[in-house]
């Protein structure tokens, strides 16, 4: 039996699934220690979830071995939201916690038996009563509704059966389940999928507090930055391990792609010159000299071109048919007014919407996002209020996050030509391959689509026509990341007008020019992109969609850190006043505590010292191996191949102790601050 290195909870080795042509994937090998998080990512249909199955045990491997240290509790959430069919909420959370609803049981039979006055039965409860108590059961309800309110459950949903809960509830719920316990391996596939921005930034702040290791699966940029310092890259034939945040990673893989290819077509290059000699002089002169030139081509090891897993996502072409300029405003709302369920959503709003506006609708899940926009696009219900006035040659175009504009029941093919009858069956899948639908998926029904597959193929539907205004709701929900920042490329160079909601930070940063909020009942309007929008609630008394000199907003902020220092001081002198002068052992208490955080303070500083130094080093001699590598091997290809695994073990070395350098350096210039303040 395979034993797992000390400290570790998860280890993959060699593992594959799928035969021949098949082939899913091959030769996944990696291990996870408890607090690790990694990311997985590649394209939709890559297997990521499928290898999330055979870590959870649902699948067997075709090849290789999952390995989990005995006793370690596992919680996967999957996107399918798989929940009991009966029950209510609070039953739902508390499914999680067998063992401490083993003891309350317990409890219970044990207080019902004391009734006896037995000394035995006495005993029994006292021990039944300790051990539930140390269990921490007594607060079990309290633990479970504060886990519940975060992921959008009041009180009162607690009671509710688990058969009148929405799509999105389902999976806030399935979520919440599988963290009650605190898992040793938390297994997450799209996790972010139906939440909102403040419960997404909740959940990352919540897992990184957790002592679990996490294997993550999400299209979510923002999330996977903040979250998981590792990326793992799922290709079909290569497994890639960075230990870089996406963003970095991104970055990093480019760099490790050009190098690999660039080597293997210096080897190609080589190979074909010496067979090119021994062509020539296998019966010449020079007959050795080629039958050993051939001798080394065969134990020569093959340098495979590098697997780029992004290059066939990166084909989606999100292009735009050239649309006639609209009026310069494109929507006059006013008064607008809903309510759903005898719950008000939203009265008296006002919106003008002009020509190249990019408007992201921002705010928590069942706050009205989409039928703001629906009234809006003049979906609206009969017993909306308000007037929305339209603006001159307007072609609108409308995404609806639940794909109602597509029928289970044609094919792709017939979908595109549903909207453009005038084209053929070649021209229609000719359009759709920009898309990323090729082969016999053009004529496969939409009833067998992946949700990522409904979400393209709604978008090129979409696109047929000329559009100056789009509604877009949720667009980039089921798309893989390369999609998603191809949407982005799109929609920021479009020149018509666009209203959208969506959940995605990275998304809504990248394309929009003014922010819609939803905050407590009222909606509110600020300007620039979604980091703007968070930049404009930091700051209080800052009218929305106002702008604000700069200098006097210096001078505002300067002001209030002076006045806040002075309070500050004033506050601690009434303190020691009220204290009084201090013991001396109270000094010598808060000597020593000065004393611990001062060598705390030294080592962190000769740490970025030592890490300056072998970053220095290190980068010195990634230089000097990436010149060697540049230069012709003279057939020693196995040298080679050495010296790159070498060269990029010293650039991953390099990158971890950038990463802590950097972290030290704020932890250090954030204590500067503290001290100053």
């Amino acid at each position: 039996m395979l034993r797992l290195p000390a400290m570790t909870v998860l280890q993959v080795s060699g593992l594959g699934f799928g035969y021949g042509a098949n082939q899913l994937f091959q030769g996944v090998t990696f291990s996870l220690a408890p607090g690790e998080r990694a990311a997985l990512v590649a394209p939709n249909g890559a297997g990521k979830s499928t290898l999330l199955r055979l870590i959870a045990r649902e699948l067997v491997p075709d090849a290789g071995s999952v390995v989990i240290k005995r006793g370690t509790r596992v919680a996967y959430v999957r996107q399918s939201h798989e929940l009991p069919k009966v029950g209510t909420v609070l039953e739902a959370f508390l499914s999680g916690f067998d063992e401490l609803l083993s003891l309350r049981k317990e409890l219970d039979e044990a207080s019902h038996a004391a009734a006896s006055g037995t000394k035995q039965a006495l005993d029994r409860l006292a021990n039944a009563t300790d051990k539930y108590h140390l269990a921490g059961g007594d607060a079990l309800e309290r633990r479970v509704e504060m886990l519940a309110a975060h992921l959008g459950f009041s009180h009162e949903d607690m009671g509710r059966a688990l058969g009148s809960l929405s799509g999105g509830e389902r999976g806030r719920l399935h979520l919440g389940v599988a963290l009650a316990n605190t898992p040793d391996l938390i297994l997450l596939d799209e996790p972010t999928n139906h939440l909102d921005i403040e419960t997404i930034a909740w959940l990352e702040r919540h897992l990184t507090t957790l002592p679990s290791a996490m294997l993550v699966v999400s299209h979510d940029r923002a999330f996977l930055d903040a979250l998981c310092p590792i990326t793992m890259e799922l290709g079909r034939r290569s497994f890639r391990v960075y230990p870089l945040a996406y963003s970095r990673y991104a970055e990093a893989r480019e760099e490790d792609l050009e190098r690999e290819r660039e080597l293997a077509e210096r080897q190609e290059a080589f190979v074909a010159k010496t067979e090119e000699f021994i062509r020539r002089n296998i019966a010449g002169q020079k007959t050795k000299q080629a039958q050993s030139r051939r001798k080394m081509l065969d134990k020569m090891e093959t340098l495979d071109r590098p697997e780029d897993v992004w290059a066939r996502a990166e084909k989606v072409a999100f292009r735009f048919v050239q649309a006639p300029r609209s009026g310069d405003i494109v929507l006059d709302a006013r008064g607008l007014s809903a309510e759903r369920g005898g719950r008000q959503l939203f009265s008296g709003f006002d919106l003008l919407v002009r020509r190249g506006e990019r408007i992201g609708i921002l705010g928590p899940n069942g706050c009205g996002k989409s039928t703001l926009l629906k009234i809006l696009a003049g979906r609206g219900a009969e017993e909306d209020l308000g007037e929305v006035k339209r603006g001159t040659n307007l072609c609108e175009g409308y995404f609806d996050q639940h794909l109602g504009s597509l029928d289970p029941n044609k094919t792709a093919v017939e979908e595109i030509r549903s909207v453009r009858g005038d084209m053929n069956v070649d021209a229609a899948r000719q359009y759709l391959a920009r898309f990323r639908f090729y082969g016999d998926d053009t004529l496969r029904k939409v009833e067998g689509f992946s949700g990522g597959e409904r979400s393209r193929l709604a978008l090129a539907k979409l696109l047929l026509e000329p559009r100056n205004l789009l509604f877009l709701d949720e667009p980039t929900n089921h798309l893989d990341i390369p999609a998603a920042e191809i949407l982005e490329e799109a929609l920021a160079s479009f020149e018509g007008s666009v209203l959208l909601v969506s959940h995605d930070r990275r998304f809504l940063d990248a394309v929009t020019t003014r922010i819609c909020a939803f905050n407590g009942g009222k909606i509110e309007l600020f300007p620039g992109g979604y980091r703007d929008f968070q930049a404009s609630l930091s700051r209080p008394n800052t009218p929305p969609d106002e702008g604000e000199d700069d200098a006097r907003e210096d001078e505002r902020v300067q002001d209030d850190g002076r006045s806040k220092r002075a309070v500050k001081r004033s506050a601690s002198t009434v303190v020691a006043q009220v204290k009084g002068p201090e013991s001396p052992l109270d000094k010598k208490r808060a000597f020593e505590a000065e004393k611990a955080a001062s060598r705390a303070l030294e080592r962190k500083r000769k740490r970025v010292k030592e890490l300056e130094e072998e970053i220095a080093k290190g980068e010195a001699e990634l230089g000097r191996m990436r010149e060697v590598l540049k230069q012709d091997p003279g057939g020693d290809w196995e040298k080679l191949a050495k010296m790159v695994s070498e060269e990029q073990a010293l650039a991953k070395r390099v990158d971890t102790a950038m990463t802590e350098w950097m972290t030290l350096g704020e932890e250090l210039a954030a204590e500067d601050v503290g001290r100053t303040a």
